[in-house]
């Protein structure tokens, strides 16, 4: 009972699919439904093994207990007492925070939908995070399904609360659906984006940030492998083996970054020019001495700032975005090592997987797996 209709739900079917295809031979009931669609009503009756859903009833739920049907829930838009498996709103709000911070936002913003407790964590987790750094989050909410009230209101309060804002300004979308609502009022009212307002999302629904104008940043939560956990776990159940109601959340993978936020927030013309062009030739095997020699900033000034604004110095500031290329490749790509290293900017594999596992704690092959729902 996995909705078809959203990225997210047919990434969580994805993962289903790679569990069933490389550990079970299961007979597999699947229909195309969006988020609210009810479950099918002979299934208060139905005898099978096992349930996975997105979208429980009560009555689904005592009806699946009666006949010991085991059910992992992977609903988010409420809190639930069965066995649940959803994504960390908590660590993908902490995500957003810092992607905007490391940019050097000062003011920050939260659009996004009142009574869903997946917004909800989010929201708190992204303001929590904000506020560690001394900055205020203002926040906007409404509803999300069936509105109460058309469109064009909602649209003029959205536009409202972004005129009241500081600018610049960095917003956190609850999803890339409210990230396209907010980048069509900014388009509406001629705020620049990213220069005045940068946005980002969460799901990375290719479809829709592109469609966004300009292209919406997002986080990417790791549904696949909340699919695969679900099913792991089901056939665990299945199989006999005695279980606890628990939680498992799953963490994001990493930002898709795109035009929306691809922006520094720095006051200091030549700093954020600097800043630009290391985020721009990192990748390129770029120096600090070449940095300098593009930019009229002096050396002590750029390691000043940088400590300023972003606490690392220039040279860290080119190692950080390289390994955010690799993490992305790592993530998006099924290249190599050796490839990966050049595509980043290394010399040498050895030094990526050197400084990966110092920086990162683990090896480029154990984050890609960890990414993944195996086990590193």
């Amino acid at each position: 009972m996995v909705e078809t209709a959203t990225v997210y739900g047919r990434e969580v079917l994805s993962g289903i699919m790679r569990f069933m295809r490389t550990q079970e031979d299961w007979s597999v009931f699947l229909e195309q439904r969006d988020l609210q669609t009810a479950p099918p009503s002979w299934l208060n009756e139905w005898q099978g093994d096992g349930i996975i859903s997105r979208g429980s009833t009560d009555e689904m739920i005592e009806a699946a207990k009666r006949r010991n049907i085991p059910v992992v829930e992977l609903n988010d838009r409420s809190e639930v007492d069965i066995a649940h498996v959803r994504s960390d709103d908590a660590q993908i709000g902490e995500m957003a925070a810092r992607h905007l911070m490391e940019r050097g936002f000062q003011h920050f913003g939260f659009c996004g939908f009142e009574h869903e407790a997946w917004s909800q964590r989010r929201e708190e987790a992204f303001a929590r995070m904000v506020q560690q750094e001394g900055c205020h989050c203002d926040s906007f909410n409404s509803p999300w399904m069936n509105l109460a009230r058309p469109w064009e209101e909602d649209q003029q309060a959205i536009s409202d609360w972004l005129q009241s804002l500081p600018k610049p300004c960095g917003i956190f979308t609850s999803n890339d659906l409210r990230g396209q609502h907010v980048l069509g009022v900014c388009s509406t009212l001629e705020l620049t984006v990213p220069e005045e307002v940068a946005v980002i999302g969460v799901d990375n629904d290719e479809l829709l940030c592109q469609f966004c104008q300009p292209p919406l940043s997002s986080v990417i939560p790791n549904a696949e492998a909340v699919g695969f956990l679900a099913a792991e776990r089901l056939s665990r159940w299945m199989k006999g083996e005695s279980h606890n109601e628990t939680q498992q959340v799953v963490a994001p993978t990493g930002v898709a970054t795109r035009l929306s936020s691809d922006v520094v927030a720095i006051d200091h013309p030549e700093v954020a020019a600097a800043l630009a062009y290391i985020r721009q030739h990192a990748c390129e095997g770029l120096t600090v001495d070449e940095v300098l020699q593009n930019v009229a900033v002096s050396r002590s000034t750029l390691e000043r700032q940088l400590r300023r604004y972003l606490g690392r110095t220039p040279q860290q500031e080119i190692r950080n975005v390289q390994l955010k290329r690799v993490r992305e490749l790592l993530v998006t790509t099924e290249m190599a090592a050796e490839q990966i290293a050049y595509r980043a900017g290394f010399d040498h594999p050895e030094y990526m997987h050197y400084v990966f596992k110092r920086d990162l704690g683990m090896t480029p092959g154990q984050y890609r797996q960890s990414v993944r729902g195996q086990d590193g």
